[in-house]
């Protein structure tokens, strides 16, 4: 994952990934959800949403849900993954704020 540490800046996929997990989802939930949210621009691919899903969990940003019966593991959003999407939030706000400013596009 190319996620910025630094500056802050999520990756497209990390952010729409953090922003499904707001409920909980299975990995198949997760895909469609990007999917649909994104009108299809971005599909995930089993191999590439997994090695998210575990990057993810090791930056406690995600957690798996323990819904006790087995089935297909849910996951679910974390209060640290909470705050991460939401520093996005208000960089992806300025950066648009900055470029209205600039380009004129500010009434």
């Amino acid at each position: 994952m190319r996620d910025n540490a630094k500056s802050g800046a999520l990756t497209e996929v990390t952010f729409f990934i953090l922003l499904s997990l707001y409920t909980p989802k299975h990995g198949y939930g997760i895909m469609q959800f990007v999917e649909e949210k994104t009108q299809g621009r971005l599909v995930l691919g089993a191999g590439s949403l997994y090695g998210a899903i575990n990057t993810l969990q090791e930056r406690n940003w995600i957690t798996p849900v323990d819904d006790g019966d087995g089935r297909k593991k849910e996951y679910i959003i974390t209060k640290l993954g909470k705050q991460i999407a939401q520093g996005e939030i208000n960089r992806l706000k300025d950066l648009i704020n900055i470029a209205e400013k600039i380009s004129g596009g500010e009434e």
